[in-house]
């Protein structure tokens, strides 16, 4: 008899927390609920804050073994050109599906909502999206600054400075230090192993908290756009499994199984940090190299979130449709190019999505307040964007690596935690039941 598998108790860990979640909505009054809820939050608030404690040390140890192993910057620009060339042609596709289904569901059209006041604050920090202050932000002041706060881009920057500079070092210093991140590596890969157990309760958590708060028949209300949004996800996906088939042929099916736990964690807690530490495992386990995955994934965090993309495009169009406001062709193309350039500025903003979508609305005559039409269902939005982003990085990963020739064969998965592991029983040998050898 073996462990339940991760995926299973994340499941079993959603159904609860709907139960539970839907049980304190009706029993209790609306102050008494929300209050209920906060306490379901601050266990899920725990749960990621040990995941963002895994981030930091996580990616450093692996980009430094990563461009340390990759040997010089040649090969680095070549791996971050074609990770780049990936992201924006998905950012595109992204955004033009999420254009394309608007126009054919229409969402919007007779809701019969009622329209927030024009001057309703949203309380979201659009001044903080912006091109300008995206790129100096790359850049770290302190190496302790960026680790500290999970910054990944500027933990990247200066892991490529500290892997090329530990290249040059060539004496038994240099060997040691290089096997000392290496050594790091597996640590931090053990430290997840013992955050993911916490992932289930951190699932319900989140789960029940929303449900709490919210209830199931905010889910009626906005069931049209709920079901069309996640329709266009589903065409999201064909496109981004069909692209992978493309470059991984058969593998890329062997790829989302692997990936399947950190896809149901990031759906569950609407978090893509929450999946990083352990899709960063999966694609180990699929056979990408750690130099790969290192350098590629922390990337695609921030220029590759295809789920938002598309969610950005779609929210705009309906509630242009609930205002009654008709969009032309050429307007919607210009949206699509604002959205392009505007959203490269949302790594490290709370609340990405919205706050994008919250800038740009004013750009096309809609006010900001137009978005409390959707904040209050924006975390069972959030769930499905998030778990497209894992989506599409991991698969955006691979093909980075079969292009390099760094995709290895698939290790034995063992999907989840302690999956290998099994009880002994009654009088059997006890070795006997161990997956794995001492």
């Amino acid at each position: 008899m073996k462990f339940n598998k991760l995926t299973t108790w994340v499941l079993v860990a959603l159904v609860a927390g709907v139960l539970v979640g839907y049980v304190c909505h009706t029993a209790f009054p609306a102050a008494t609920a929300k209050e209920i809820a906060s306490y379901f939050s601050a266990l899920t608030e725990i749960f990621l804050h040990l995941v963002k404690m895994i981030i930091a040390p996580l990616v450093f140890a692996t980009l430094v073994v990563g461009i340390a192993s990759m040997g010089d910057a040649k090969s680095v620009g070549r791996v971050g050109a074609k990770a780049l060339g990936w992201f924006v042609t998905a950012s595109l596709i992204s955004l033009m599906l999420g254009l394309l289904w608007a126009n054919v569901f229409r969402p919007g059209d007779g809701t019969h909502l009622t329209l927030p006041d024009a001057g309703t604050a949203t309380h979201l920090k659009t001044a903080s999206l912006n091109f300008k202050d995206f790129i100096v932000g790359i850049f770290p002041k302190s190496i302790f600054e960026a680790l500290s706060g999970n910054s990944v881009l500027q933990i990247v920057v200066f892991s490529l400075f500290f892997g090329f500079a530990l290249c040059t070092v060539k004496s038994k210093t240099g060997d040691v230090i290089k096997s000392f991140f290496e050594e790091l590596v597996h640590v931090m890969i053990r430290v997840t192993d013992y955050v993911m157990l916490l992932a289930p309760v951190g699932v319900f958590a989140a789960v029940a908290a929303a449900i709490t708060v919210q209830g199931l028949g905010v889910l009626a209300t906005y069931a049209r756009f709920i079901a069309s949004f996640y329709f266009a996800l589903a065409t999201l996906w064909l496109v981004l499994i069909g692209a992978g088939y493309i470059v991984l042929r058969k593998r890329v099916f062997t790829l989302l199984g692997m990936v399947k736990a950190p896809t149901l964690i990031a759906f569950f807690t609407a978090s893509s940090e929450a999946a990083y530490p352990k899709t960063m495992e999966q694609l180990e386990k699929f056979g990408v190299k750690d130099e790969v995955t290192g350098f590629v994934l922390p990337m695609g965090y921030a220029f590759n979130l295809d789920g938002s993309m598309i969610y950005q495009a779609f929210a705009i169009l309906f509630i242009a449709q609930v205002y009654g406001i008709e969009m032309s062709f050429a307007t919607q193309l210009s949206m699509l190019l604002v959205l392009m350039i505007s959203s490269k500025g949302m790594a490290g903003v709370s609340r990405a999505s919205l706050v994008v979508v919250a800038a740009t609305l004013p750009l096309f005559g809609l006010p900001e307040a137009a978005l409390l039409l959707i904040m209050g269902i924006d975390v069972f939005l959030d769930m499905g964007r998030t778990a497209t982003n894992v989506i599409g990085n991991s698969i955006a990963t691979a093909a980075v690596a079969k292009w390099e020739g760094k995709l290895g064969e698939p290790k034995p998965d063992t999907d989840d935690l302690l999956a290998d592991e099994a009880i002994p029983a009654e009088g059997a040998d006890a070795s006997a039941t161990q997956g794995h050898p001492a």
